[in-house]
């Protein structure tokens, strides 16, 4: 892992994957894929097949070289109108409590300034931070990543599904904040970031929205997708374990392909999702590294990756009874073909044992791959899940959609 980081090999391995890819591998995938029965999913067409194994390629490539991108905000402050960028505080010290507030000082975490795009209406025209209107709802959303790379910025890979999916719930939600979270690093790397710092800085969005802007909790749909949708889901279990008095919890929350299981305790049985699902998916390498299990855990002891909840809600190795009670209205979204299918099973479970049933929603699309609602290549199912998605969230909240 990260063995090529250091230059020249980098470029040299690079290119020569590049090239491989263009001049072999495409062609090998093609020939190999013609007959649908030789496919990852018989369903699948062949050019959503080549996506597929590029993907593994691209994943592959990312953990041979260390080809992380950095971000810089002050970049983006500079074009803020156009991006719908925002500055977000800290989270003052008095709303970290409990056992999340103990592991932050266990690790030497800190709230910090950090910072988010919004989506949808005002963006271009500067309006796009404004105070939120009466009885106005909000999606406040977590981006993927594996909590080791990613961006919520609109002019990167998520910006336009983001887009996209803000469009398809405008009968509802006419903007989208998205925050950027802290991404965490592990040696050979600086050590950066473990947790809770992500957690910490979507409290400090969550009080963005209601303190500073003036959203009713109960207006929030707090949503994430993959290492984004483990961030929800343990932003709202804070939120609900610590009664805050000034930050209740939301009103929805949306978890799309939620990674719940970075200690990988479902893995071990050979017809696991991983194993089962390892043509039609990319993930394995993400998880199966420990890279993110590493920068998460920080100075927590070795084995908090399978046994803190915090970290793996849908671990295995824990009991978690009682853990995930009083939840909003809650709904999962999980790909057939996506390899951590089994842990966004056993948290769906886990939510049914600790709250009403009506309260929590499960779809589950077939032949979809790993956050197959952000992946553009990925229709129909992607167009599908989104209006399925804006019509849940009316009936949460008891309106139409346009």
């Amino acid at each position: 892992m990260f063995e090529l980081r250091h230059q020249p090999l980098k470029t040299f391995y690079v290119l020569y994957s590049v090239i491989s890819i263009v001049f072999v591998r495409l062609p090998y995938w093609i020939i190999s894929s013609i007959v649908p029965a030789w496919r990852p999913r018989s369903a699948w067409t062949l050019s959503r097949t080549v996506t597929v194994y590029g993907l593994q390629a691209a994943v592959n490539l990312v953990f041979a070289t260390g080809s992380f991108s950095d971000e810089d905000p002050e970049q983006s402050a500079q074009s803020a109108d156009k991006l719908g960028f925002v500055w977000v505080d800290p989270l003052p010290t008095n709303l970290l409590t409990g056992e999340v507030a103990s592991i932050a000082v266990t690790n030497k975490v800190e709230a910090v300034r950090t910072y988010g795009y919004w989506y949808g209406k005002g963006v271009g025209d500067g309006s796009h931070g404004h105070k939120a209107r009466p009885d106005e709802k909000v999606l406040y959303h977590f981006h993927g990543g594996g909590y080791i790379m990613g961006s919520a910025n609109p002019a990167g890979r998520s910006g336009p599904p983001m887009a996209d999916l803000v469009a398809h719930c405008s009968g509802v939600v006419e903007r989208s904040f998205c925050l950027n979270y802290r991404i965490s690093s592990s040696p050979p790397f600086k050590a950066a970031n473990p947790f809770p710092a992500a957690l910490i800085d979507a409290l400090s969005g969550y009080r963005y929205l209601v303190e500073t802007l003036g959203f009713q909790p109960s207006n929030i749909i707090v949503s994430g997708d993959s290492a984004g949708g483990h961030l929800a889901f343990g932003l709202v279990r804070y939120l609900i374990q610590e009664s805050l008095s000034s930050l209740p919890p939301p009103g929805a929350v949306i978890l799309l392909s939620p990674t719940v299981d970075w200690g990988c305790t479902h893995d071990s049985n050979p017809g696991s999702s991983m194993t089962r699902n390892s043509r039609s998916d990319f993930v394995k390498t993400i998880l199966h590294s420990g890279y993110t299990a590493r920068s998460l855990r920080g100075a927590l002891p070795d084995n908090s990756p399978e046994t803190n909840s915090w970290i793996s809600p849908a671990s295995l190795r824990i009991n978690t009874r009682g853990l995930y009670g009083n939840f909003p209205p809650t709904c999962l979204i999980a790909g057939g073909a996506e390899q951590t299918l089994d842990p966004v099973k056993a948290l769906y479970n886990r939510l049914l044992d600790d709250n009403d049933a009506k309260d929590i929603t499960y779809w589950e699309y077939p032949d979809a791959t790993h956050d197959f609602l952000l992946a553009p290549f990925h229709e129909p199912e992607r167009t599908e899940a989104s209006k399925e998605l804006a019509q849940w969230i009316a009936g949460v909240y008891g309106t139409g959609t346009k």
